[in-house]
C-alpha cells in the first residue's frame, strides 16, 4: 500500500486549515444571525432585558480566561478528540471515555436539532418569499444531504463556504448596527447597574453561552491545522472575541433600538412570534433589507449545520481510532475527511428527524428544544470537564505558571461551571419546553456517566490495550 492510499484511510489532512480556516468552521457553528434572531431575543426577555449586552460581554470574559490555559494545553496536545482529548490529559482514561460520550451525543443531538430549525425556516420562509411549500422534513434531509456533500470534499472546502456564509449573514448584521446607531444611537444605560443587574442576570448569562456553543470545536480540527501548537490558541482568542464583540453589539443595538428601559417588555410580547429582530429590521433597514435578512437567515442555519456536522463527525472519528467505538469509523477519504464517520453521522441525524417527522412531532415545538436543549448542555459539561482539567492536568506537571495554568482557567471552569449548574436548574429555559419527556432529556448525561465508568472497567479488565490505548492515542499525536 502506497504512502497516499494510506493517508487516504487512516489520518485527517494535515496543514489545511490557518487560524481564518478555523475561524470560520467554528464562528459557522456559531450561526451569529441565527444568535440575534434567537439568543439575544430570548437573553432580552427572559434574563436581564436593557441590560442583556452586558450579559455577552461577561461571558465573553469568562471564556476569555478558560482561552488562556486552553491555549497552554493547547500546546501539549495534537488531537481531533478535541476536548475529549483534554479530559483524557487531565482526568484519566475514565474521566475522557465519559466526556467523549457526552460530547458524541450532544454533538450528534445538535445536528438532529439543526435538520429541524433548518427544516422549519426554510419552509416557512420560501412560503412566504415564493408561495412554494413543502414539507420540514424535506428541506431538513436535503440539507444535512447537501452538508454531507460539501464535508466529504474536504475541510478545507467547507471552511471557505462557511466564511462566505459568514460574511455575508456578518454584514448585515453590522448594516443593522450601523442604522440603528445613525437613526438614533447606542443607549449606554445598558451598562448601567440598574439594567445590568434588572430581571434575572444569571438566566440572561445562561442564554448569552447558548449563543458561544462551538468555540470549542477549535481543538477538533488542531491535526488538520497548519502550525497547530500557534494556530489553535489564536483561533480559540479570535473566535471568543468575535462572538462576543458581534452578538454583543448587535444585542447593544437592538435594547438601544426599543429603548433600554422598555427593552424586556417588548421582547417578552414578541416571544411567541419569535419575530423580534425583523420587526426592527423593517424599522431600521426597511422591507428589502429584511427580506435579504430572512434568506441570510436560511444561510447562517445551513452554515451551522455543516459545521457541527464537521464537528461531530470528528468525536465519531476520534473515538474509532481510539476503538471506544469501531475502527471502521476512522477511516478517511483521499480529501483526509472522516468517510464512515461522516456517513454515520449523517445517517443518524437523518434517521432520527424523520422518526420525529412520522411520530407527528411539530419540529419547533418539539425537535429543536429537545435536541437544541440537550446538546447544549452537552456542549457546557464538556466545556467544563475541559477547564477542570486543564487545571488538574498543570497541576499534577508542578507547573510554574500560576495565572495561565491555574488563576486564569481555575476563573474560567467557576464561571462555566456556574453557567451548566444554571442550565440544568433551568432545562426548561434552555430547551425553550415544559414538555415532562424534554426536560428529562438531562438524565442521558448520567447514564453516560455510568455507562462510561462501566465501560471503561470493562475494557480495563477484557481489553487491555483498548484502554491503555486511550492515552496512547492521544500521545502518538501529542506536539514533540
Amino acid at each position: 500500500m502506497t504512502a497516499t492510499s494510506e493517508h487516504s484511510h487512516t489520518t485527517l489532512r494535515p496543514g489545511a486549515l490557518g487560524v481564518a480556516g478555523i475561524v470560520f468552521l467554528v464562528l459557522a457553528a456559531v450561526a451569529p444571525l441565527t444568535g440575534i434572531v434567537v439568543v439575544a431575543s430570548l437573553a432580552i426577555a427572559l434574563g436581564n432585558g436593557g441590560g442583556a449586552p452586558m450579559s455577552f460581554f461577561l461571558v465573553a470574559a469568562i471564556l476569555l480566561l478558560f482561552a488562556v490555559g486552553y491555549a497552554q494545553m493547547s500546546k501539549q496536545l495534537v488531537n481531533a478528540g478535541g476536548f475529549y482529548a483534554f479530559v483524557v490529559k487531565g482526568l484519566g482514561r475514565t474521566g475522557g471515555l465519559i466526556a467523549g460520550l457526552i460530547a458524541t451525543l450532544g454533538y450528534n443531538f445538535f445536528v438532529v436539532g439543526t435538520i429541524g430549525t433548518s427544516g422549519f425556516f426554510m419552509q416557512s420562509i420560501i412560503k412566504e418569499l415564493t408561495g412554494f411549500d413543502m414539507s420540514w422534513i424535506l428541506w431538513g434531509l436535503l440539507s444535512i444531504a447537501v452538508c454531507f456533500v460539501l464535508a466529504r470534499i474536504g475541510v478545507d472546502f467547507s471552511s471557505k463556504v462557511l466564511g462566505v456564509c459568514l460574511v455575508l449573514e456578518t454584514t448585515m448584521l453590522l448594516v443593522f448596527d450601523v442604522s440603528v446607531f445613525v437613526q438614533k444611537g447606542f443607549s449606554f444605560a445598558a451598562f448601567s447597574p440598574e439594567w445590568v443587574f434588572s430581571g434575572s442576570l444569571p438566566i440572561g448569562m445562561l442564554l448569552a453561552a447558548t449563543g458561544f456553543l462551538g468555540f470549542e470545536a477549535t481543538a477538533l480540527f488542531s491535526e488538520e491545522a497548519k502550525q497547530p501548537l500557534r494556530t489553535i490558541p489564536r483561533a480559540t482568542y479570535t473566535a471568543i472575541v468575535a462572538i462576543g464583540v458581534i452578538l454583543g453589539v448587535t444585542t447593544w443595538a437592538v435594547v438601544s433600538a426599543i429603548g433600554v428601559p422598555d427593552a424586556q417588555g417588548v421582547a417578552v410580547k414578541h416571544l411567541p412570534t419569535g419575530d423580534l429582530i425583523f420587526v426592527l429590521a423593517q424599522q431600521y433597514l426597511g422591507g428589502p433589507l429584511t427580506t435579504v435578512m430572512m434568506i441570510l437567515l436560511l444561510v447562517s442555519l445551513f452554515a451551522a449545520m455543516l459545521a457541527f456536522h464537521n464537528s461531530a463527525s470528528r468525536y465519531l472519528y476520534a473515538l474509532g481510532r481510539a476503538r471506544i467505538l469501531p475502527g471502521v469509523l476512522a477511516r478517511t477519504r483521499a480529501s483526509g475527511s472522516p468517510a464512515v464517520a461522516g456517513i454515520v453521522q449523517a445517517g443518524f441525524a437523518a434517521i432520527v428527524a424523520l422518526i420525529f417527522f412520522l411520530a407527528g412531532a411539530d419540529p419547533i415545538v418539539q425537535v429543536v428544544p429537545a435536541m437544541l436543549g440537550f446538546g447544549t448542555l452537552s456542549v457546557l459539561i464538556l466545556q467544563g470537564l475541559a477547564a477542570l482539567s486543564i487545571v488538574v492536568y498543570f497541576r499534577r506537571q508542578h507547573d510554574g505558571r500560576w495565572w495561565s495554568t491555574f488563576v486564569a482557567p481555575g476563573i474560567g471552569f467557576v464561571g462555566i461551571a456556574a453557567i451548566s449548574i444554571l442550565a440544568i436548574v433551568n432545562f426548561n429555559i434552555v430547551a425553550g419546553s415544559e414538555e415532562l419527556w424534554i426536560n428529562l432529556l438531562p438524565l442521558l448525561l448520567v447514564l453516560a456517566l455510568i455507562g462510561g465508568i462501566v465501560y471503561a472497567q470493562y475494557l480495563k479488565r477484557t481489553k487491555p490495550a483498548v484502554y491503555d490505548g486511550l492515552s496512547a492515542d492521544l500521545e502518538q499525536f501529542s506536539a514533540r
